[in-house]
């Protein structure tokens, strides 16, 4: 899984932080979301992403990559 946040779309509501605080963050100046993880462990791929369904201006991008034998 690979994410990306577009920082342009962002309005700053946070349902990112509350839902994955340990891929998402705020920006202490905007308050716009910044990323910690761009590829996340799996046990962090739910929460990750029900975070990108809740963006209410659809910021939030996951892509899933194909697994690797």
């Amino acid at each position: 899984m690979r994410i990306t946040a577009d920082r342009e779309l962002c309005c700053g509501s946070g349902n990112c932080v509350v839902n994955a605080p340990e891929v998402f963050d705020q920006d202490d100046t905007d308050g716009l979301v910044t990323l910690r993880l761009q590829e996340p462990p799996e046990h962090l791929h739910e929460p990750v992403e029900l975070a990108a369904q809740l963006c209410p201006v659809g910021a939030i991008s996951v892509t899933r990559q194909a697994a690797t034998r």
